[in-house]
């Protein structure tokens, strides 16, 4: 039996007021001057680190500039250029056929709804979400990613394992909808910092007295529910 969603939300708002003063100023870590070229990070960022994809597209943006030059170049030459992001052969195709799309379909502008987001190839939710929040200073939703589903659960905030279903949950009267862009912010910087998927550092930890996977030998708040 889950924990009711009174108390699941009474537990969004603990770890949303921490995190927030241990982080007043959550900020994209992806590196990017207008819509494509955001789009095309958050693509390349699937399963990939941050910091790996903005050494990559230091020079990648170089090399193409914008949705025509992707669209106009041989896939392979694209692959070349990404080879040390991780699925860089499928990524490649993405980036052709999704800038081949924006060209014919929205006259070359990034669009700036989910539906025709999601329409694009290798354009999932999570990513739509980001170019939403950060392109179009729009937010419909939680941007749900490896940092986010883990900490989530840990917390006691989520029982739900899939992305779709946590970012539905959290929205559901779970996270407050003026903290569902910094939310992920939050929990991403927390969970490189110190909540970290192998070994999280629960001594020097901001939450770690509300926190049900607490390794440290006390009483929480919440029942026992994390997973490692």
């Amino acid at each position: 039996m889950g924990e009711p969603l009174d108390t699941r939300a009474a537990q969004a708002e603990e770890v949303i007021e921490r995190l927030r003063r241990e982080y007043p100023d959550p900020e994209i870590s992806l590196d990017f001057s207008d819509r494509f070229e955001l789009l095309v990070a958050v693509v390349l960022s699937a399963q990939c680190t941050d910091e790996r994809v903005n050494a990559v597209t230091a020079d990648l943006f170089e090399t193409y500039d914008g949705p025509a030059d992707f669209a106009a170049a041989d896939v392979d030459d694209i692959a070349d250029d990404i080879d040390s992001i991780t699925y860089y052969n499928s990524k490649a195709g993405y980036l052709h056929d999704a800038a081949e799309k924006i060209l014919a379909e929205h006259d070359g502008e990034v669009p700036d709804t989910m539906s025709a987001l999601t329409d694009l190839p290798g354009v999932g939710r999570k990513t739509a979400n980001v170019v939403l929040q950060h392109g179009h200073d729009l937010t419909e939703g939680i941007v749900v990613d490896t940092h986010v589903q883990r900490l989530s659960r840990r917390l006691g905030i989520t029982e739900e394992e899939r992305p779709e279903k946590i970012e539905a949950d959290l929205m559901d009267g779970v996270v407050p909808e003026e903290h569902w862009k910094n939310y992920t912010h939050w929990l991403i910087a927390h969970g490189r910092d110190t909540c970290t998927a192998r070994n999280p550092d629960c001594e020097d930890c901001v939450l770690e007295d509300v926190c049900p996977s607490s390794k440290l030998d006390h009483d929480v708040d919440l029942a026992d529910g994390g997973e490692w």
